[in-house]
C-alpha cells in the first residue's frame, strides 16, 4: 500500500537509507518498524505519521493510511494532526519564557492575572497549574456530567463555567490531579500578560523561531487547515465514522502539527535555539508536593524511565485523534507518533519502535531478590467454603471502582479491567493471576465481624490497591423512590431528574450517562465512572446529592421543586 501513497522520491528513500545506515540503525529494522503499523497500512484505514530521531536527524518517516478517507488522501509525514494534551509542553513553554522575561513569577497566584477565578480558602499559584496540582475541576469532565458536548463550548464559556466552581477537588499541592482547567487557565495568563493570544503568542517565540511553519495553536474552529489529517471512530468491522469538532479552546490542547515540525521543538531541547539552557531545564523540573514528594510530571512533559533509560513524553487525546511523543535523551533518540483514529495506540507503539532502534542500549532485567510470597511456586486447592467467604463485591475508597469476586465451578474469579481473571490459589487467602497481559497478585484479609474484609491487589511495576467489602443493599421501590425528583447544580447551570423506571433509579437528562444507579450503601449509588451520595435533612428527608467522578469531587446538586429547563448551549 506504501508504495501507492507514499510520497517520497527515490533519491529522497535512498538518502534516509543513507542516514540510518550511518547512525548505526540498518534498513532491516526500518522493515520492522513497517511491519508494526501494517494493521493500518491500507487505503481503507485511518493510520498515522511516524518520525524516528536519532542524533539530530530523521533517520525513518513514514505515513500509515489514509488521511481523508472520503478523498483518497493518503498519510504523509506532512499531513497535520491535533496533537490534543501533547499541546501542554508549548503552552508551558510560553509561561516560562515570560518567567524568564520577568513578565511574571511561578509562584503568582492565578487571581492575579484572572480575577474571575475565586479566591478559595487555598492559594493556587500557577506552579498548581503547570505540575496539576491545583485542585481546579477539570473542564472536559464537568461539561461531560452536565452532557454538554465540548464543542459547543468556547473561550468564554469555559472561563465562566470555572469561575462558577465554588470548591476544589482538594487543598492546592496535596495531590496530583490531571486538570485541562489548569492548562486553559495558563493559556488565558499568556494572553493577559503578553497582550497576544496563544496562539500568535506561540507562534512569534516558538514557532517562528524553530522553523515551524506547519504549526499553529487552533482557536478558530472555521479557519482551513491545509493537509489536515481528519479524525476518525471505528463503526463496525473495516467502517468507520468522522470526527467533526467545532471545539477551538486551547491550552489543555488545541495544536495542530506535524512530525516534521515536532522534530524541530525536539532538536531545541538539545541545542536550546529558544529559550536558552536555563528555560530549558526549567522544562524539565518536576513539580513537588506540600509533603515533599516528587512528581514525574514537568512542564507539560512526563519524565520517567524505560528498561533503564530516561524518558521524557507526553500523549495527547481528543475524538478521533491520537498522538505520543517520547524522548530518551541520553541516547539522543525520539519517536513521535501522530494518529487519526480514536482507537490508535500511539504510545505503547512509539516504545515498540524504540525496542527495535535501542534494544542493545537498553539494561538487562535484573533479577529481583524474592520475597516470601513469591517463593511460593505450587498452586494449592482451598475448600469451597473458604473460597465462598472472599466472594462478594470490593470498592476501592477513594476511586470508588468496584471489584466483583465470584466463585464459578470450584474457582474464584475476579472481574476486572473488563475481563474476568481466574484466581489460582497459592494459600488459603492469597492467589496469583498470570493471564496475559496481566500479573497480579490477590490477596483477601479479613478483619472484625463488623469491619468490612478486604482486597489487595498488587499489578506489576505498581502501587498496590486495596479495597473494602461491601454489601449492596436490597431496596423496596418506597425506598428508592424517596431520590426520584429535581435536582439543580449552581456551578453547573444544569437541571438532573432522577426517575424510577423498571424498579431502578435512572437519570433523566439529555446526554448524561445511560443506565441505571448501583445502590452502594445506604445513600450512595453508583453510574460508570459517576459516584453519588444523597444528603438528608434533619428529618432524613432527602435535600440533594454530592458527585464524584475521576477529574471532579464534591459537585453538589440541591433537590428542587423548579421545572426542569434544558440549559442553553
Amino acid at each position: 500500500m506504501r508504495n501507492k501513497i507514499h510520497t517520497l522520491s527515490t533519491v529522497t528513500t535512498l538518502f534516509l537509507l543513507f542516514i540510518s545506515v550511518s547512525c548505526g540503525f540498518s534498513h532491516e529494522k526500518n522493515k520492522k518498524v513497517d511491519r508494526l503499523f501494517e494493521e493500518w497500512d491500507k487505503t481503507n484505514s485511518p493510520g498515522c505519521a511516524l518520525a524516528v530521531i536519532h542524533h539530530g536527524k530523521i533517520i525513518y518517516k513514514q505515513g500509515y493510511g489514509m488521511a481523508n478517507l472520503e478523498l483518497d488522501v493518503p498519510i504523509t509525514p506532512h499531513s497535520l494532526f491535533y496533537i490534543g494534551s501533547c499541546s501542554k509542553q508549548f503552552v508551558a513553554m510560553c509561561i516560562a519564557l515570560l518567567e524568564n522575561r520577568g513578565k511574571l513569577t511561578l509562584d503568582d497566584p492565578i487571581q492575579k492575572y484572572i480575577p474571575e477565578i475565586p479566591e478559595y480558602n487555598h492559594r493556587i499559584t500557577i506552579h498548581h497549574l503547570i505540575h496539576h496540582t491545583s485542585g481546579l475541576r477539570d473542564y472536559l469532565s464537568l461539561l461531560n456530567i452536565a452532557g454538554i458536548p465540548f464543542g459547543y463550548y468556547h473561550e468564554a464559556d469555559v472561563l465562566d463555567l470555572c469561575s462558577r466552581q465554588k470548591e476544589l477537588n482538594f487543598t492546592p499541592g496535596e495531590k496530583y490531579m490531571y486538570s485541562n482547567s489548569g492548562y486553559f487557565l495558563l493559556s488565558m495568563i499568556i494572553e493577559r500578560v503578553s497582550g497576544q493570544s496563544l496562539r500568535e503568542f506561540a507562534r512569534k517565540n516558538i514557532f517562528d523561531p524553530l522553523g515551524m511553519n506547519h504549526s499553529h495553536f487552533h482557536d478558530d474552529y472555521t479557519r482551513i487547515i491545509e493537509n489536515r489529517a481528519s479524525g476518525y471512530f471505528p463503526a463496525g468491522k473495516g467502517k468507520y465514522k468522522n470526527f467533526i469538532s467545532k471545539f477551538d479552546c486551547v491550552g489543555s490542547g488545541g495544536l495542530f502539527t506535524t512530525v516534521e515540525d515536532l522534530f524541530l521543538w525536539d532538536q531545541n531541547f538539545y541545542h536550546h535555539q529558544v529559550g536558552g539552557k536555563e528555560v530549558m531545564d526549567l522544562m524539565h523540573t518536576r513539580g513537588t508536593l506540600n509533603n515533599g514528594e516528587k512528581l514525574d510530571y514537568a512542564f507539560g512533559l512526563k519524565i520517567g524511565q524505560y528498561k533503564g533509560l530516561k524518558t521524557v513524553s507526553h500523549g495527547g487525546a481528543l475524538g478521533g485523534y491520537r498522538s505520543a511523543m517520547v524522548r530518551f535523551p541520553e541516547n539522543e533518540f525520539s519517536v513521535i507518533c501522530l494518529s487519526n483514529l480514536s482507537t490508535f495506540n500511539p504510545s505503547k507503539l512509539s516504545y515498540e519502535v524504540a525496542d527495535i532502534y535501542l534494544n542493545s542500549q537498553f539494561e538487562e532485567e535484573k533479577p529481583q531478590k524474592p520475597q516470601p510470597r513469591q517463593e511460593k511456586t505450587e498452586f494449592i486447592q482451598v475448600s469451597t467454603e473458604k473460597l465462598k467467604s472472599w466472594a462478594g463485591s470490593y470498592i476501592h475508597p477513594e476511586t470508588h471502582t468496584i471489584r466483583k469476586v465470584h466463585l464459578e465451578k470450584g474457582n474464584l474469579m475476579m472481574e476486572a479491567f473488563g475481563k474476568k481473571y481466574p484466581l489460582k490459589a497459592v494459600s488459603e487467602k492469597e492467589f496469583r493471576v498470570f493471564e496475559a497481559p496481566i500479573k497480579m497478585t490477590v490477596e483477601f484479609e479479613k478483619r472484625g465481624k463488623k469491619t468490612p474484609s478486604l482486597l489487595h491487589i498488587t499489578r506489576e511495576d505498581q502501587t498496590p490497591q486495596t479495597y473494602q467489602s461491601f454489601q449492596p443493599p436490597q431496596l423496596t421501590e418506597t425506598q428508592l423512590h424517596e431520590y426520584t425528583g429535581n435536582y439543580f447544580s449552581e456551578e453547573l447551570r444544569v437541571y438532573f431528574q432522577i426517575a424510577l423506571k423498571e424498579g431502578k433509579l435512572h437519570f433523566v437528562h439529555r446526554n448524561a450517562s445511560h443506565g441505571f444507579l448501583h445502590p452502594i450503601s445506604q445513600d450512595s449509588f453508583k453510574i460508570k465512572r459517576i459516584w453519588i451520595h444523597f444528603n438528608r435533612s434533619p428529618k432524613q428527608k432527602v435535600t440533594g446529592f454530592t458527585l464524584d467522578t475521576n477529574r471532579v469531587k464534591h459537585l453538589r446538586f440541591i433537590k428542587t421543586e423548579s421545572k426542569i429547563m434544558e440549559p442553553p448551549l
